[in-house]
């Protein structure tokens, strides 16, 4: 009896640490929307991890897309590089889809925020 005990509580914790290990998915492409506020023009861009895209004088690479696990309140993350076309930095950091304030794009012509990984 106690050797079928430990088997389950081994099997129980095994399963516990696997759940645990893989929190976030990664994912190919990030969909972020792009504006310029001045002219209120807006244009949603899907950009593959790694990769980078044009809007007007705007650089965006994504370094990483990532997905909360999807059995709890779902969420996507982030880690994306605009540079204007001078290469001034204008933003280096993780973005959060469900709190797009916490880490906003500081840009008096631009603003930008995550969508959703796919």
């Amino acid at each position: 009896m106690m050797k079928i005990s430990r088997f389950f509580l081994i099997l129980l914790c095994g399963a516990v640490l696997a759940t645990g290990a893989n929190a976030y998915t990664n994912r190919n492409t990030a969909v972020i929307q792009v504006m310029n506020k001045a002219a209120g023009k807006a244009q949603t861009l899907n950009i593959p991890v790694e990769q980078s895209a044009q809007f007007e004088k705007l650089n965006i690479t994504v370094r990483a897309c990532k997905q909360s696990d999807p059995f709890k309140a779902e969420n996507f993350y982030a880690f994306i590089e605009i540079t204007a076309n001078n290469d001034t930095k204008i933003f280096s950091n993780w973005m959060n889809r469900n709190n797009p304030g916490k880490n906003p794009v500081q840009n008096p012509d631009y603003d930008a925020w995550l969508v959703r990984c796919e």
